[in-house]
């Protein structure tokens, strides 16, 4: 995706905020946005929707994609009217894809205007956070979404700022809303019945979406449990244990946990299939460093007559040096 010149960004947010600013003065949307309005003007909405469907649906569209995207407050009362206009079938269909397009469009302003500048002056602070929303951002983004509680508007800014990709972001959005807009679009339906839209969301219904929250994170769990019971499905759980520890490999690392572990009283196997030491014992550091003291032993002595030591030759015996350097790999 290529993005945008700032400036031409910017430019364009502030004009679509100044339009907004002013449909909202002029036709003082904020009076028009509540219950009570909506109440009061059923009748009139659903006349346009039989008189032009087509025309209305569109327009209706339009103004929840802008309200989203702006973070108008009013959208609960927007999908109440989506209910009472259109009822339950056309109206969670255009609820449900306007409020996903607002969401995506209010994304997509945070990234482009914001995440830059913010990513720079604290790239080192959000550094946990963002390495999460990579590993598990699908199922973050999932359980906000299916819990009402947060304000979407803060979500879609927010994930804006994150690595999540705006495709991964729309689709979980959609998905994630589906339950809410199904209640309140159908309490649209039945909007003679609702006094304040606190009458929409009972307590107990409140609560029934906390835990469709906490499902995809209890779901990822699940499938971790079972993934390890597949794992270990061919092994007998014993009913006790002998051992506190078992180290796997007696190389430089092993040695050293063994000992540690040995030292404060823990029962501990460590278990080598080749030779104690690993490596750097065997065959790396230790003989070479005896092979490298003979050596320079014997080159001191072929050099001694330079320091008045006579009959010094220097002679290797190969096999003997060789003999010192396993007993120094047996010694340690």
């Amino acid at each position: 995706m290529v993005r945008p010149p700032k400036a031409l960004a910017w430019a364009g947010v502030a004009a679509l905020a100044l339009v907004a600013a002013w449909a909202w003065r002029h036709f003082d949307l904020g009076a028009l946005l509540t219950l009570d309005t909506l109440k009061a003007s059923r009748d009139a909405l659903q006349a346009h929707v039989q008189a032009q469907p087509l025309a209305t649906a569109a327009t209706f569209f339009a103004v929840y994609v802008a309200a989203a995207a702006l973070s108008i407050p009013g959208a609960a009362i927007l999908t109440l009217a989506a209910g009472a206009m259109f009822g339950l079938g056309w109206g969670l269909l255009l609820v449900s894809f306007a409020s996903s397009l607002g969401a995506l469009l209010a994304f997509l302003a945070a990234r482009y205007l914001l995440r830059d500048a913010i990513q720079s002056r604290f790239g080192s602070t959000l550094a946990p956070v963002n390495e999460g929303v990579r590993k598990d951002g699908t199922f973050y983004l999932l359980t906000l979404r299916l819990v009402p509680v947060f304000p979407f508007w803060l979500i879609n800014l927010l994930m804006g700022l994150t690595p999540m990709g705006a495709g991964r972001f729309y689709a979980v959005s959609q998905l994630g809303m589906l339950a809410g807009t199904v209640v309140y679009v159908n309490a649209g339906t039945q909007l003679a019945a609702i006094r304040t839209p606190a009458d929409v969301l009972s307590p107990g219904l409140l609560g029934s979406f906390v835990l469709l929250g906490l499902f995809p994170l209890l779901a990822k769990a699940g499938v971790g449990w079972l993934e390890r019971r597949k794992v270990y499905a061919k092994w007998t759980k014993p009913a006790r244990f002998d051992r506190n520890l078992v180290v796997i490999g007696a190389g430089a690392g092993g040695l050293v946990s063994a000992y540690i572990a040995a030292a404060v009283k823990a029962k501990v196997t460590l278990i080598e299939g080749h030779r104690m030491g690993g490596d750097c014992l065997n065959f790396g550091c230790v003989p070479s460093k005896a092979l490298i003291r003979s050596a320079k032993m014997a080159r001191q002595l072929r050099k001694a007559n330079e320091l008045g030591v006579v009959d010094a030759s220097g002679r290797v015996d190969f096999a003997a040096v060789m003999r010192r350097v396993h007993r120094v790999i047996g010694d340690i």
